[in-house]
This record gives structure tokens, sequence and C-alpha cells, in this order.
């Protein structure tokens, strides 16, 4: 009996992803509590497929405040979330990571402490608690991406006065209103360009985290896989690493940084800064310092204007090897693709690769 060729593709990519696997490896034992002791609020991620994140980022035009929210409110209107859900369902992913915003200020989410601050920054339709209610009901988790309190943007610097004494604990405060309006639909967090602070602010910002669901899922990200300095967490409180990754190399992530405006280079075919050595780095565990190990990767959108977007096309044998040698070893993968902001639509080449993989994944047993 001959096979159609969309099962021949499928089982192709199983075959390669099996083979790029350390001799041995199978599916690891996943482990639901920390090398401390503490429960392990991300065990779900090692336990599940992998999770897809889009960066939803909307830059409002007008020459007025009241037109720029007047076209934040007709681009979010016309985000499509069940097409949007249809696509994350049939890549087979288990997660999704979300922005709130980055960039401009603006957010797809009503907040109660910055709205009566700044008005008109968020939209009338709450897009992102309509998205976490679908997604819920499709199966599948919800993680919300916000950049850190150093690197807000401007006009939420200035709405919650961080010039004046207590700036943290009103950021604090404007997050404990998100985690309190989406409650348990709210499964975790993954903070940018973050810090580093005494235990003490930590747990302060992890407790208004958990106001609304105190099993939520934390990571807070200080770009360790990427820029070239110490690969664990710059937070051993959190619950799962961020791990942003910007670049792959043989199968491996590129662990020195490619700064834009560098003296960058083009070697064999590969990215290289003039006079600095490439670095590669793969996990051997489940834990990185004792956290939950996992790491973002980048699909055909890059993260570092240093590195173009062709660097971050992989082919399926490519992307279907790395995800296999980090499920191994009992990590966790999200992968960042396009998205349209226009339509809330994931690209056709971007989402028709993440659904090969899935079933790859499907067909392999992971």
């Amino acid at each position: 009996m001959s096979l159609p060729p969309e099962m021949v593709c499928v089982l192709f990519i199983a075959a390669a992803s099996l083979a790029a696997l350390p001799a041995g490896a199978g599916t690891p034992d996943i482990k639901t509590v920390r090398p401390d002791g503490t429960p392990n609020r991300a065990a779900w991620m090692a336990q599940g497929t992998f999770g897809v994140m889009t960066h939803y980022l909307f830059h409002p035009k007008g020459d007025t405040p009241e037109e720029r929210t007047a076209d934040l409110n007709r681009t979010v209107d016309a985000f499509d979330v069940p097409s949007y859900v249809k696509q994350v369902k049939a890549t087979g992913a288990d997660w999704v990571i979300f922005t709130l915003g980055q960039t401009t200020g603006y957010l797809c989410s009503p907040n109660a402490v910055l709205d009566p601050r700044a008005p008109g920054m968020t939209p009338k339709r709450d897009l992102a608690l309509e998205l976490a209610k679908a997604i819920h009901r499709a199966g599948k988790r919800l993680i919300l991406y916000i950049p850190s309190e150093q690197n807000s943007e401007q006009a939420i610097q200035t709405a919650l006065r961080s010039d004046q004494p207590g700036y943290a604990e009103r950021y604090f405060e404007f997050l404990k209103a998100y985690s309190l309006k989406f409650g348990k639909l709210c499964d975790g967090w993954w903070f940018d360009s973050c810090g580093p602070h005494d235990d003490a602010y930590w747990n302060a910002w992890l407790t208004a985290l958990r106001a609304g669901n105190p099993q939520t899922a934390v990571a807070f990200s200080g770009a360790e896989f990427c820029c070239g300095g110490p690969e664990g967490p710059i937070c051993k409180l959190e619950d799962y690493h961020a791990g942003e990754i910007h670049l792959l190399e043989e199968g491996q992530i590129r662990r020195d940084f490619l700064p834009p405006g560098g003296d960058i280079v083009v070697v064999d075919q590969k990215l290289r800064k003039r006079g600095q050595e490439a670095r590669t780095y793969m996990p051997d565990g489940q834990f990185i310092d004792g956290v939950q190990w996992h790491c973002l990767l980048p699909l055909d959108l890059t993260f570092n204007p240093a590195v173009p977007n062709q660097y971050c096309n992989y082919t399926d044998k490519e992307l279907s090897g790395f995800v296999g040698a980090v499920k191994s070893v009992g990590g966790a993968i999200t992968i960042n693709v396009p998205i349209e902001i226009e339509t809330g639509r994931i690209p056709t080449d971007s989402h028709a690769q993440l659904v090969r993989l899935g079933r790859s994944m499907k067909t392999a047993g992971k």
C-alpha cells in the first residue's frame, strides 16, 4: 500500500527527530518537584509538546492621543480569536506565550491600575482575556508576556511615576491587577529585560503575579542564552528559565552575542563577530540552577537585528532534531513565529512548519 506524500513527509521528520537524539535517549521521567524540594510549577511545560509565541505588537497611528487610541481599538477589534486558536490547535502545541504589549506602551487588555492614570493606552475590547478563555476552552495554556519594570515603556513609567519613590510597588500593583483579572486563565508569565535583585524584591514581584493564581509559572529574562553571560537564571526563585535564543548553529544554541551595529561577518555561511569565537551550548538535564529548563527559539523572525531573518529559518530536520534533543533531557521549548498584526493570523509557511513538527512529535510518541 502506498502512503500519501504528506504522510511520507511526517514519517521522515519523525525518523529524523529520533535519529537526532543521543543514544539511549527516550522520554525522560519529568520531575514535578524541584531539586530544593519545592513544587515545580512549570513541570507541565516539560511534560507537554512545545509552546507557540507570537509578538502581537501594534503601533497606533495618529497625530493626537485620541486618534492613536481609535487606531488601537480598530487594530485590536480586527484580531480573529477563533482563527488564531484554530491555528494553534492545528500545530499540536500545548501552550501560547502572548504579548500584552511591548515598545509603545499600548496594551491589548484593560488594566484597573493603569487606565485611570493613562486613559486610552488600552483598548475597549479585552483581547488578551478573550484569548485566554478561548485557549483554555481548546485545552491549552496561556503565558502572558510583558517587559520588566526597568524596561517598561516610557508611557507606562510616566503613568506609574517611575521618577518618584515607590515605583516598583506601583508597577507590582499594575501587574497584580492583571493577575486578579485573569485568575487561573493565566498559567504563566514571561518578563523581558530583567536586572538583578535581592530575594525580597523577587518575592514581592512573585506575590503580585500569584495573587490570582498561586500556581502560575514565572520566568524573568536576563537574556542569559544569547548575550554571552552566565547561562543560569537571573532569578533562582523563578519557575522556569526564560531562555531567549537568537540563533542555532549545527543544532546547538549560539551563546556568544552578535551586537547590532557590530562587526558581523559571514564565514562559511555562518554569522561571526570579527575576532570573537563562536560558542554553543545544550542542556544536560531538566533543571538549570534548580529552575525548569526552557528556551525561546525564534523561527522565521529574528529577535536581534544583527541576525537576519534568513538565519532564523530552519529545515524540518533541524527544527525537529533540536526540539527532540531538548525534550530528551526534560527541557521545554517555546517557538516564536511571526503574526499578521491586522488579522492575528500566523503566516502560512511558519504555521505549516509548526504543524509538521507537531505531527512528527505525535508520530514519534513525544
